[in-house]
């Protein structure tokens, strides 16, 4: 079955929309958004299927638009990760396999940036690299948080 002009533009459109309402592109002007939805790829996961292997090549830099997922070391969960959250980026920006499995508790969508595409998206996007890294710092203060 082909699908009509319409209906890809349709999809586009509701695909740009969901970017918009993640906080990660909530600085990036509607135009390079569309730019994004035609440059990356969307990606469905089945409820408990792997995304990312631990000690395994991840495959890139994943967004979720819709869904939940697990984050689990050493079989142990550590995380929950729900629309807006991002993962994949620490072992693409260490050069490093993944630290951890991330497995999808429900069906999951994500938009994917292949590894090799994440620092170019990244340096023509500093609005984007800027919240990340306020994640990224947020991320950090919580793990080491004092417990005693």
């Amino acid at each position: 079955m082909q699908l009509g002009f319409a209906a890809v533009e349709a999809s586009t459109a509701s695909y740009v929309e969901a970017l918009a309402r993640l906080s990660l592109f909530a600085d990036v002007p509607h135009p390079q958004l569309e730019a994004l939805a035609h440059s990356f790829g969307e990606e469905v996961f089945a409820e408990g299927q792997r995304v990312i292997r631990q000690d395994v090549t991840g495959g890139g830099f994943y967004v979720i638009l819709d869904g939940e997922a697990n984050v689990v070391i050493d079989g142990q969960e550590r995380a929950r990760l729900t629309r807006g959250d991002f993962f994949g980026e620490i072992s693409i920006l260490t050069d490093d396999a993944p630290t951890a499995d991330v497995i999808a508790t429900s069906l999951l969508r994500c938009l994917i940036i292949p590894d090799n595409e994440l620092k170019a998206f990244l340096l023509k996007q500093p609005s984007v690299m800027y919240r990340m890294l306020q994640i990224e710092a947020r991320r950090l203060r919580a793990a080491n948080v004092w417990n005693g």
